[in-house]
């Protein structure tokens, strides 16, 4: 399971980028646009932080 939720949460990061994207290509509002990409970013960054070595 250690390795399988990093790999998640990139896919869940990508996936939100690319529908922020859409979304900027279809016009939504500056808020939705910010739910989105803060979403992504936060998965992204969830992804990237549980793969550091730590004391377990």
């Amino acid at each position: 399971m250690n390795a399988v939720l990093p790999v998640l949460l990139f896919a869940l990061g990508g996936v939100l980028i690319g529908g922020a994207w859409s979304m900027h290509r279809q016009g939504a509002s500056r808020g939705a646009l910010w739910l989105v990409g803060t979403l992504a970013v936060l998965a992204t960054a969830g992804g990237v932080l549980w793969l550091i070595p730590g004391d377990t």
